[in-house]
């Protein structure tokens, strides 16, 4: 029988329990000091609120309408049909290489019942220079076919009835719609999405989602204008690679700032088209294009 009494043993219960708690206790305040330190302003940057993010966005449009005033699809056209075409071709490949092919592409087959009723060898032979030739053949002549059965030979100016051609997705649709319609869209290429995403306006990966997000930041119409700007200015600064942050007249707007090459004069010497001094990618760009225009196809 054990000669402590009841008291005695609470106290001693007590002390264990308190002297088992004391390390657990001691180390609270080190947890929570490197919990605070690791949560200090100097080294994570503020969030931005939503509304902060809209006004920032739309003064990146502003701005950019300012550097690119010419901004405008980069592809030669002189109708729907042809925008159409060229749209597709685009895939995979840039838009100067597609305006290279399409002149003898549309002189062999202008119209969407000659391109229907082409051979497809001889297209593949015409467009090889695009890639995924035989593909491509198989698309143009199958919504040629689509054209000239179901919509009397014209391209429909409706995004339902686009997507329904083959090989014609929301980007193709919203290319033509915006710049042979007038009907406003937003185009999701690799350049708008890199771009959105780095500045901050959204963190989706789907062009779907990409375009129903910024929609939500921008008046209707500033969708097409706004897509030119943003892939104009990645063709010629933002690079995926190397963006030119040295030389980018948004810095100050660009949480992702210094990614790039910072050094003003190193940035300047990785400036493309009209920026860096060099041709563009149309062979007939607009009036008021202030670059040169591209080569055909072999002169140079």
């Amino acid at each position: 029988m054990s000669s402590s009494t009841p008291g005695t043993a609470g106290k001693k219960a007590k002390a264990a329990t308190e002297a088992e708690a004391a390390p657990r206790k001691a180390a609270a305040p080190r947890k929570a000091a490197t919990r605070a330190k690791s949560a200090a302003p100097s080294k994570a940057p503020k969030a931005e609120s939503h509304l902060a993010m809209v006004r920032r966005a739309r003064r990146i449009n502003r701005e950019l309408a300012e550097v690119y005033p010419y901004a405008h699809p980069e592809l030669d056209f002189r109708n729907p049909f042809e925008l159409l075409v060229a749209t597709v071709l685009s895939a995979q490949t840039t838009d100067l290489r597609v305006n290279q092919t399409t002149p003898a592409l549309f002189a062999a087959y202008p119209t969407p019942e000659d391109m229907a009723a082409a051979v497809p060898e001889e297209m593949e032979e015409i467009i090889r220079p695009t890639g995924f030739f035989r593909a491509k053949t198989k698309s143009l002549m199958g919504l040629s076919a689509a054209l000239r059965d179901e919509f009397g030979g014209e391209v429909p100016g409706r995004l339902e009835d686009l997507v329904k051609l083959p090989g014609v997705g929301r980007k193709t649709a919203n290319v033509v719609l915006g710049n042979a319609f007038g009907v406003p869209g937003i185009t999701v290429d690799t350049h708008f999405g890199r771009l959105v995403r780095r500045w901050k306006w959204t963190d989706e990966e789907d062009p779907v989602k990409v375009e129903a997000v910024v929609a939500g930041i921008f008046p209707k119409s500033e969708w097409t204008m706004l897509s030119h700007r943003v892939v104009f200015h990645g063709r010629r600064i933002c690079h995926a690679r190397k963006p030119a942050c040295g030389a980018c007249p948004i810095a100050p707007l660009c949480p992702s700032y210094g990614e790039g090459e910072t050094d003003p004069e190193k940035a300047r010497k990785l400036l493309k088209y009209e920026m860096g001094g060099y041709p563009g990618q149309r062979l007939s760009p607009p009036a008021d294009y202030p670059g040169k225009p591209a080569p055909a196809l072999g002169a140079g």
